[in-house]
C-alpha cells in the first residue's frame, strides 16, 4: 500500500503596471485530507531580487529550488538563462526527470513558469499560475487586470488567490504574497 503524496497548492504571479507580485496559498493536502494549512511556498532569492513559488511534491520542489539557485550563481544572476538551463537539466537528468513539481520565478521585469517537461514559459498577459487552483486564480487575475486596471499587481494576486480559495478545495485563504526588490 502506498501513502498518498503531499501536494496541492495554488501559485499566482502577475506583472501589471510595471510591477510584479507572486503569491501562494498555504495548504498542503495528503490525498483528500489537509496535511498542513500554513506552508510557505514562496521563497526570496538573491536578497529578494528574485521571488519563486512552487507547486507539486514539496521535497521535489525544494530540490528544484536548490538547483535553480545553483544555476543563478553559474549564469551571473541572469534569471531567464538560469531557468532555461534548469529546464534543460530537468529534462535530461535521470534523477531530476522524476521530480514532480513546477516553479514560477519572477524578478522586477520578468515572470516565468518552469516545468519538468523542459518548458520555460513567459506567460501571455503577464499572468503565471500553477497548481491545483491555478486556472481559477488565472481567470480571476485576467478579469481583474482587464476590468480593474487601477489595482496593483499585489492586489490582483491577493484577490485572484482568494477567489481560487473560494472555489478550489485544495486552496486556502492563508496567503503569502511577495514582490521582488
Amino acid at each position: 500500500m502506498s501513502l498518498p503524496k503531499v501536494r496541492s497548492t495554488t501559485v499566482l504571479g502577475v506583472f501589471h503596471n510595471g510591477e510584479v507580485a507572486l503569491g501562494a496559498d498555504g495548504q498542503a493536502s495528503m490525498g483528500n485530507t489537509i496535511a498542513k494549512s500554513n506552508v510557505k511556498k514562496i521563497r526570496k532569492l538573491q536578497d529578494g531580487k528574485i521571488v519563486t513559488g512552487f507547486a507539486g511534491s514539496t521535497a521535489d520542489a525544494f530540490t528544484l529550488l536548490e538547483k535553480f539557485e545553483e544555476k543563478l550563481g553559474a549564469y551571473a544572476h541572469n534569471m531567464k538563462r538560469a531557468a532555461i538551463e534548469l529546464a534543460k537539466d530537468w529534462r535530461k537528468d535521470r534523477y531530476l526527470h522524476k521530480l514532480e513539481a513546477m516553479m514560477v520565478v519572477a524578478n522586477k521585469s520578468e515572470l516565468l513558469i518552469i516545468s519538468g517537461t523542459g518548458d520555460v514559459l513567459e506567460p501571455d498577459m503577464g499572468i503565471a499560475a500553477i497548481g491545483s487552483g491555478s486556472m481559477y486564480a488565472q481567470a480571476a487575475a485576467t478579469a481583474l487586470k482587464k476590468h480593474a486596471p487601477h489595482l496593483s499587481a499585489e492586489e490582483i494576486v491577493r484577490e485572484g488567490l482568494n477567489i481560487a480559495a473560494d472555489i478550489c478545495v485544495f486552496t486556502n485563504h492563508n496567503l503569502i504574497v511577495e514582490k521582488p526588490v
